[in-house]
């Protein structure tokens, strides 16, 4: 068990990967949030390490293309420097092929990762949207 260690970005988050259970005492009041690991953490991964397998300046339409061959490997890649997990992959072509050609272009503007962030940005509100029409359709029929 080690005590007082803290992240110096995140005070409520343990240094760099180490478990919040391993820590015994917090420098702060606030508790550490358990299965939460800050961006820091995640450039002192390994697979953070590793070069690049692709990368898109602003504007290249072959991103989408990259996250479509992540998809058919079922495995994460570096882009830009940013690890992309298929997860994101999914939801960033999903979203990207029910855009509009305008929308496409703009999106393209963006640098790769925020194109992605955007992307699962639309995708939880699209889902959170429909989860409360099925949940009042739900408790429409359930009221006495």
């Amino acid at each position: 068990m080690t005590g007082r260690l803290r992240h110096p970005r995140d005070l409520r988050q343990s240094v760099c990967g180490l478990p919040a259970t391993d820590v015994q005492r917090w420098a702060t009041d606030n508790p550490p949030r358990i299965n939460y690991t800050c961006e820091d953490c995640y450039t002192l991964l390994p697979e953070a390490a590793r070069p690049d397998d692709a990368n898109h300046p602003p504007g290249d339409a072959t991103l989408i293309d990259t996250l479509r061959r992540i998809l058919a490997a079922r495995q994460y890649a570096k882009i830009d420097g940013v690890l992309v997990d298929v997860w994101s992959a999914s939801v960033t072509v999903l979203i990207w092929d029910k855009l509009r050609e305008d929308k496409r272009q703009r999106l393209l503007t963006l640098p790769s990762h925020e194109l992605i962030l955007r992307c699962i940005a639309i995708y939880r509100r699209v889902t959170e949207d429909q989860t409360a029409k099925d949940q009042s359709g739900h408790n429409r029929g359930t009221e006495v």
